[in-house]
């Protein structure tokens, strides 16, 4: 990474509850959004005073905490993950930053099988970082909930920089690539993909 790359990537610092889901997120071998995307993510969210919010992979808790950070005092988050323990990690690093409980309705569950059930338009931002290879899906039933003037953001948009190289043919890099493609193609969608961390798509609903 070139130091200007590294430079933007920590240009805002993270809070130390946000280190702490991170130490928690290495533990339990799961790839927390990168700090710079982080800070992508509380400006958008902040930028839409948003209130409803879905995050299709919970993780450790550390892209919701920048989420809620951005988010409105009163603003809901709803998670999806398939890993209860993962949950566990983010339910503490929301309690270890004041987060009231009520304000996170963390949903333990295959998010294909979870999405469907909630409310077209009814939200300000979806956030994808959950099984690669569902992506494409992800988009679909994000582009289905957010309301007009609502954003998707999608992490891991350059996937280790194979999105970008046409020979890399594996099932998670062509997935990926497919749903950047999607999100760009869409007449619905005006996008931008901003190279922090891994990469960040993100698209307004219009």
């Amino acid at each position: 990474m070139s130091n200007s790359r590294s430079y933007a990537e920590l240009f805002i610092p993270e809070s130390e509850q946000a280190i702490a889901a991170r130490d928690r997120a290495a533990e339990l071998g799961c790839v927390p959004v990168g700090t710079g995307a982080g800070a992508a993510l509380t400006f958008l969210a902040a930028s839409l005073a948003a209130k409803s919010v879905v995050e299709i992979g919970t993780g450790a808790g550390v892209s919701g905490l920048h989420l809620f950070a951005g988010m409105a005092p009163d603003g809901i988050l709803t998670s999806i993950d398939v890993e209860a323990e993962n949950q566990r990690a983010a339910k503490t690093a929301f309690a270890e930053a004041g987060i009231a409980p009520a304000r996170a309705r963390l949903i333990n569950g295959r998010a294909l099988d979870v999405l469907p059930r909630l409310t077209d338009a009814a939200y300000d931002l979806v956030l994808v970082d959950a099984a690669k290879q569902e992506y494409p899906q992800y988009v679909t039933e994000a582009i289905r909930l957010l309301r007009l003037g609502g954003v998707l953001a999608i992490d891991n948009a350059l996937w280790h920089d194979r999105v970008a190289d046409p020979t890399q043919r594996d099932p998670e890099t062509v997935a990926v690539r497919e749903a950047a493609r999607m999100v760009r193609d869409d007449e619905s969608l005006v996008a931008v993909l901003l190279p922090l961390g891994d990469g960040l798509l993100a698209a307004v609903k219009r």
